[in-house]
């Protein structure tokens, strides 16, 4: 991307061959960033019972890829400019299906050595995507980043309804069930090869291709710190909903597959948000009022389950999906947003994530040792509306029209 042709190539996203090739990759990409995530959770108790393991245990292995996104993120940037950005993501999708294999071989080493592992790979993944399409097609980003998100989503989703009967309907067991997306990485490493040999992005590059961009000091910057700080509360208010809203609900009468669906309902309604979100945001100055929406959505539905007026779960699940696929899809584009090339992009994306995901990870412990300590669900429903409100301070600031 160094002529003024290249340049002119990827201002627009034109509906060419090589278009349909690059949003196919992007949405394979997508994913394999939470499938091989998501469906542990289902599987937990077979694993627990099949290894002989503690719950201690059983339970990092949610834990220990949001610690690998907090250690590997920050280093992510500095990779991709020495290795080009097309081969960093080719890479860490075969190391990510090297992961998954190893994870799925049935010994308790292997499961945490290629967990460790699959943190590693999606921490690329994860930081990289904002800055690969603000090089490639900077007009579209908002469309790229609805797209990606979307297609991580729904198959984050699927991977949930899916792990459970692989593993007790079949010879396969827990091994398969975690083992079931290496196919998705399979197919994504045949369909990302086109994007290795079609036209390199280069990180080294402004967005206007002119000069070599200025390292920065990114943890300098009161605005990162911001847009950290709104990561990490949005990261651990989706994950603390995903681990203990089943209990919460079971705890108010609910069954545990009454519990289990009306979870599902929460997941499936961010799908909409994570999609429209991107794009509006790309469209506004500012990015306040998405930020006022959201954290009404938050409040209203985590209040709702504090009162325990459960004649309205169904709504106070929608709230909170709706707010959390809103606070995501914003909060991915501040790092675009609020930067003026595609590395800034990249570092406050591995910065963020960094924070965000140290913070997402002694989350859902907090709200457990509260339960613990208190007896009830009380003090962690209070805690989700205190993260909320935290949200909506750092995400106000951070959605102000500037840049780092």
């Amino acid at each position: 991307m160094t002529t003024t042709n290249t340049t002119h190539k990827t201002k627009k996203l034109h509906i060419t061959t090589s278009t349909w090739v690059f949003v196919v990759a992007i949405i394979f990409l997508a994913s394999t960033m939470r499938t091989p995530l998501t469906g542990v959770g289902p599987v937990i108790s077979s694993i627990r019972e099949g290894l002989g393991i503690s719950n201690v245990l059983a339970g990092f292995l949610t834990t220990i890829p949001l610690l690998a996104f907090a250690v590997v993120s920050p280093f992510a940037p500095s990779i991709s400019r020495r290795v080009g950005m097309e081969k960093t993501l080719f890479y860490s999708i075969i190391l990510l299906t090297i992961g998954i294999i190893l994870r799925s071989l049935g010994t308790t080493s292997l499961l945490i050595f290629g967990t460790v592992l699959i943190g590693v790979a999606i921490s690329f993944g994860n930081v990289l995507v904002s800055s690969f399409f603000k090089l490639k097609y900077p007009l579209h980003i908002g469309l790229l980043t609805g797209i990606y998100t979307v297609s991580m989503n729904i198959s984050a989703a699927v991977a949930v309804g899916i792990s459970n009967p692989i593993a007790k309907n079949t010879s396969w067991g827990w091994q398969g069930a975690l083992g079931v997306s290496v196919i998705l990485t399979l197919i994504t490493l045949i369909v990302w090869l086109p994007v290795l040999r079609g036209d390199k992005v280069d990180l080294n590059t402004l967005s206007n291709n002119t000069a070599n961009t200025p390292e920065i000091k990114i943890w300098k910057k009161p605005l990162a710190w911001a847009i950290a700080i709104s990561m990490g509360f949005q990261s651990l208010l989706f994950y603390c909903s995903i681990s203990w809203l089943p209990e919460i609900l079971v705890s108010q009468g609910y069954s545990a597959d009454k519990a289990g669906w009306l979870t599902s309902v929460m997941q499936m309604s961010q799908i909409p948000m994570t999609f429209l979100i991107p794009i509006i945001a790309e469209k506004l100055r500012s990015q306040r009022p998405i930020v006022y929406m959201f954290s009404i959505l938050y409040v209203i539905g985590f209040a709702g389950l504090f009162l325990e007026l459960t004649d309205f779960t169904v709504l106070w699940m929608i709230c909170i999906g709706l707010a959390g696929g809103a606070s995501f899809g914003s909060i991915m584009m501040l790092f675009t947003l609020r930067t003026k090339t595609a590395y800034e992009a990249a570092q406050i994306s591995g910065f963020a994530q960094s924070i965000g995901y140290l913070l997402a990870a002694a989350g859902p412990v907090l709200f457990g040792f509260l339960h613990d300590a208190t007896g009830s669900w009380n003090s962690p429903n209070i805690l989700f509306i205190v993260s909320a409100l935290i949200l909506f301070i750092t995400a106000f600031i951070s959605a102000k029209n500037r840049y780092l």
